[in-house]
């Protein structure tokens, strides 16, 4: 199917007062969470909408954007590479208005149906429908660090975009999302939209910027990314993530929310059936948004990278012996750890020994995204979303969180081996919460 797909054109797309906007030469220093990430690959999301009725007004999605990059202007810019004299570099993103790219394609063949059902072993023809596939971060010092992809499909349009992470976490990215559907639905003009940017100041007293790092590029050690992995969709109904919750917190004796409920349950699940020794380590891997765990806290609507990984580790005997609520809890006392005094701890620790990791572990369950992004009240135009999908890179043990369409539930793409997900797809006790699309 991927051959399918043709490119139709490639384009940047420049804020609209790119020329005169007093930002243009604004330097952002990058943050030890954001350095970490250099060696990652873009992160990429995407909405699948229904055909529209009428021909797809590629002009007005453009023009939108324009005006979005307006207010978000760092993901019209670069990252700096600078070259010390101590044999280390140091970064910067440059807000010069340099643009973002822009591709439009059509994949005439391809139904919204084939998406729905995502390809199933990974690459398939789903990574020619994102436009950031195979770059790091790292390369947004000559790569936008905003892609856009708009394909035309047989019966829906899907809008794929990707975005480097040491400019923006799924907080941030999503508000800009959700900000350029409404300039492009308004039928009033753009010339409301002149809010003001809320940036992330420098935060941690006692580390100086630019931090100086060993070169993400020369010193990078490549490694093989696993193909033997299967794409597959969960569902949670709003009814099974109380049932999960109401399980969990019957077994503990603290506060469970309902989201770490459903990940002990996916956790454990996917442990039990992943043949690892009972002495072996394994870990949750969470996006913890820090904007209001500072000192001082940050607005909510700060725009950037805000966020930590938090590392939840169990063995798998731990895990195994003690349950879901022991997951579940886990999940919770390494989310509470999360304070102020810890994250500044922790980046003080990474700048006196920089490490800039390549991927993560294969026993890792790697969430990312939040249930809390809004997704479906994203109209450009064609009608609400059908389905929010992400796409590469594949990591094994990746899980994209997901609201689901209805009230209440929730959606999980998951990235696996293809033994799991057999095992999970006859596993009575996981199929019993868990509906794989």
């Amino acid at each position: 199917m991927e051959e399918d797909l043709v490119v139709i054109s490639r384009s940047i797309v420049k804020s609209r007062n790119v020329n005169k906007s007093s930002v243009e030469k604004k330097k952002i220093h990058l943050s030890p969470w954001d350095l970490s990430r250099l060696r990652f690959g873009y992160l990429q999301r995407s909405l699948l909408f229904p055909k529209p009725g009428h021909k797809t007004d590629l002009a007005r999605l453009q023009t939108s954007l324009s005006v979005a990059l307006d207010r978000f202007y760092p993901l019209a810019g670069r990252l700096v590479k600078v070259e010390n004299e101590d044999d280390t570099v140091s970064f910067y993103i440059s807000c010069d208005g340099s643009g973002v790219e822009f591709v439009h394609a059509v994949a005439k063949d391809i139904e919204v149906s084939d998406v729905l059902r995502l390809p199933g072993s990974v690459p398939g023809f789903f990574s020619s429908f994102f436009p950031a596939t195979g770059i790091k971060n790292y390369n947004g010092v000559s790569r936008s660090l905003l892609m856009v992809q708009v394909t035309e499909m047989k019966d829906g349009v899907f809008l794929g975009f990707g975005y480097n992470s040491t400019v923006a976490d799924g907080n941030s990215i999503w508000k800009f999302v959700n900000e350029w559907s409404e300039i492009c639905s308004k039928d009033s003009g753009y010339e409301t939209f002149k809010r003001c940017l809320h940036l992330k100041g420098w935060f941690f007293d006692g580390i100086d910027s630019p931090i100086h790092i060993p070169d993400p590029e020369t010193k990078a050690t490549s490694y093989a990314t696993s193909t033997n992995l299967q794409e597959t969709m969960f569902h949670v109904t709003k009814e099974n993530v109380l049932k999960l919750e109401s399980k969990a917190n019957g077994e503990v004796d603290q506060k469970i929310s309902s989201m770490q409920a459903v990940l002990g349950h996916i956790w454990l699940s996917m442990i039990k059936h992943s043949g690892m020794s009972r002495e072996e380590e394994t870990h949750c891997r969470l996006p913890i948004n820090m904007r209001r765990r500072l000192n001082p806290p940050l607005e909510e609507e700060c725009f950037g990278n805000v966020s930590q990984t938090g590392i939840a580790t169990d063995t798998v005997g731990e895990l195994l012996d003690h349950g879901l609520g022991w997951a579940a809890a886990e999940i919770n006392k390494m989310v509470r750890s999360q304070t102020y005094e810890n994250a500044k701890a922790s980046a003080e620790n990474w700048v006196n020994n920089v490490k800039i990791p390549v991927s993560v572990g294969s026993t890792d369950l790697v969430v990312t995204n939040s249930h809390q992004f809004d997704v479906y009240c994203n109209d450009f135009g064609w009608g609400k979303p059908i389905a929010a999908r992400a796409g590469p890179p594949y990591v094994n043990g990746r899980l994209v969180v997901f609201q689901g369409v209805e009230e209440g539930s929730l959606d999980f793409q998951a990235c696996l081996s293809p033994e799991v997900v057999g095992k999970l797809s006859m596993d009575i006790d996981f199929k019993s919460y868990v509906s794989i699309m």
